[in-house]
């Protein structure tokens, strides 16, 4: 790894932890607990580390990851390191008594890979530099050029809206564009018109906080342009009005440094897996996207899932865990990653069962001001958005109820993070639907999938989003309920499946009477529609009869359950029947 891709002084031995004695943990693991799941999760609990995960975080986020680049490659090896270190064996080297094993897929990609180093923006006459790389890795546009050894000293010309006619009026050829438009139209047009590079506005959302975040700058890309070998940089709200200041009071001169490569390098994936003992076939798939300069994003989920590997590894050895069905682990390029994992190989394919994304994991949250979140599949909560469960900033499409998928994942998840909640006093929340990260491709393709992420984060996107903003603690409640989600699933169990059962039972009664509770508050205000809430409380309740109908999917293939299935089903139409009686007069 080239020491020029490493921020400060620290090594890799201190970052990970590699053939060094552990640090202390700040952390203590919470009590042991007696539920159902027990067996399962409190071994996760007694051995998986947020601090250890912090440091792969740690190292991970010093750069600026994109697909094919150096630093994501450097994330990709580092890990790899990792999990041979647990134990996982390359897979060209794996014997059949080897269970746990991994690999890194290579693929070529379309165009160059693209690594930023080094810039900074200097107004002639100032003694500091008004934007420099090491306090905003986000200040070069994707996709830019070098500037010359040393870095080049112009004019700066303000273009205003940067319209083809502010083009035609004003001579930029040969000097640096600061303009108000896109940053792909004010890069394109400046570069056709001979000038040497851009300086570019953003607007950041109100949820990033703009007024109070003046120095924060969001990643974003222009066009990768072979002919006019110019660059772009992306001003904070405080550079800006410095500029704006300093050319309202006469002309001004910049000097630029930007040191970027483009080079040709294929993309990688890292998929490491523990073979299942009996279903090897059947799957619990974990996705953790590489790319992205951020430390909640998304250097948080590579971390604590290689830490969840370590984990596991520890848990098949000592006998803890010994999952029927294989847990594969996938570390790529965000979405098309696992698509391809699940597209490649339809064999392969056909055993996926579940799937889940870890993607922004990390959260302090005190800080960041995001809240922990499970992202559901498509429940009548996407249809009807109402009570705790709203959707984020983000936002989400609307959902027809023809669009529900009945199916027991969201709160076998949600509840084994309560579980964990119950001994920390963490926040657990969920919203409904809305996409946009490595569960969409499960659930395209027909696999039952959740997403566990934060959100409203005032820094989402922007390099506010460093290492300070990731906390252990979360990292490790995180961690401890996708981990034991993922091995109880994979145990393939009929104890497990029986838990399950009896515990939706009691969760859609207690959602009956939370929906039951809307409905009535919906009806007493004004403009309350009875049809249409006895339509949601009859979606509610046929949604858990059918949710209930798939529990046995968690365990073995030919595994009767039918007789618990029709009783609980009944307790879910009586709770349904109280429900809707409760709304009439």
């Amino acid at each position: 790894m080239s020491t020029s891709l490493v921020r400060g002084s620290r090594c890799l031995c201190a970052l990970l932890a590699l053939s060094c004695a552990p640090s202390s943990p700040r952390f203590s693991a919470p009590a042991a607990t007696s539920h159902p799941f027990a067996a399962t999760a409190n071994p996760v609990a007694r051995e998986l580390s947020g601090e250890r995960a912090l440091r792969t975080v740690a190292f991970v986020e010093q750069f600026f990851r994109l697909p094919g680049n150096r630093g994501f490659d450097a994330s990709i090896d580092t890990v790899a390191r990792l999990l041979e270190q647990a134990g996982y064996v390359a897979e060209g080297h794996a014997t059949s008594a080897d269970r746990l094993s991994y690999r890194i897929e290579s693929r070529p990609m379309r165009g160059p890979a693209w690594s930023p180093l080094d810039a900074s923006v200097t107004l002639v006459g100032s003694s500091a530099p008004l934007l420099q790389w090491k306090t905003n890795h986000n200040m070069i546009a994707i996709n830019s050029w070098s500037t010359v050894p040393g870095g080049i000293t112009a004019e700066v010309v303000d273009v205003g809206a940067a319209t083809e006619a502010d083009f035609t009026r004003l001579n930029v050829a040969g000097r640096i564009v600061f303009g108000l438009a896109n940053a792909r139209t004010l890069y394109a047009r400046a570069m056709a018109h001979g000038a040497q590079g851009v300086l570019a506005t953003q607007q950041l959302a109100r949820y990033k906080r703009p007024e109070v975040n003046r120095t924060a700058i969001e990643f974003s890309a222009v066009g990768l342009d072979s002919l006019h070998r110019g660059w772009a940089i992306f001003l904070s709200t405080a550079a800006r009005e410095s500029l704006v200041r300093a050319l309202a009071a006469g002309p001004v001169r910049a000097h630029v440094v930007v040191n970027t490569l483009l080079e040709e390098r294929p993309e990688r994936t890292l998929v490491a897996e523990i073979r299942g003992s009996t279903l090897p076939t059947e799957r619990f798939v974990y996705s953790a996207h590489v790319q992205e300069p951020g430390a909640n994003d998304n250097a948080s989920g590579v971390g604590l899932l290689a830490e969840m590997a370590r984990t596991a590894a520890v848990m098949v050895r000592n006998g803890t865990a010994d999952p029927a069905r294989t847990v594969t682990m996938l570390w790529g390029n965000e979405i098309s990653s696992t698509a391809r994992f699940l597209s490649e190989d339809s064999t392969r394919r056909t055993g996926v069962k579940w799937g889940m994304s870890l993607d922004m994991v990390g959260e302090n949250t005190a800080l960041t001001g995001g809240t922990f979140l499970i992202e559901k599949m498509k429940d009548p909560s996407a249809v009807w958005v109402r009570g705790e469960e709203l959707h984020t900033e983000w936002g989400g499409s609307p959902v027809k109820p023809g669009e529900i998928w009945a199916y027991w994942l969201n709160d076998f998840v949600k509840q084994r993070c309560l579980d964990r909640a119950a001994t920390t006093g963490w926040v657990v929340k969920a919203n409904p639907f809305e996409g946009g990260s490595d569960h969409t491709p499960f659930l395209t393709a027909k696999i039952p999938a959740v997403l566990m992420w934060h959100f409203t984060d005032q820094y989402y996107h922007t390099d506010r989003d460093r290492l300070e903003m990731v906390s252990p603690a979360t990292l490790a409640n995180v961690g401890n309920c996708a981990l034991t989600t993922g091995l109880l699933l994979a145990g393939g169990r009929v104890e497990t499946a029986r838990a399950a059962l009896a515990e939706l039972v009691g969760v859609a009664e207690q959602r009956l009477g939370v929906e039951a509770r809307l409905s009535r508050e919906a009806l007493a205000g004004r403009g309350g529609d009875p049809a249409r809430e006895r339509l949601i409380l009859q979606t509610w309740q046929d949604y858990y009869v059918g949710a209930l109908a798939k529990i046995p999917e968690i365990a073995p293939s030919g595994t009767d359950l039918g007789a618990e299935i029709a009783a609980g089903q009944a307790r879910i139409r009586a709770a349904g029947a109280a429900a809707l009686a409760s709304l009439s007069p």
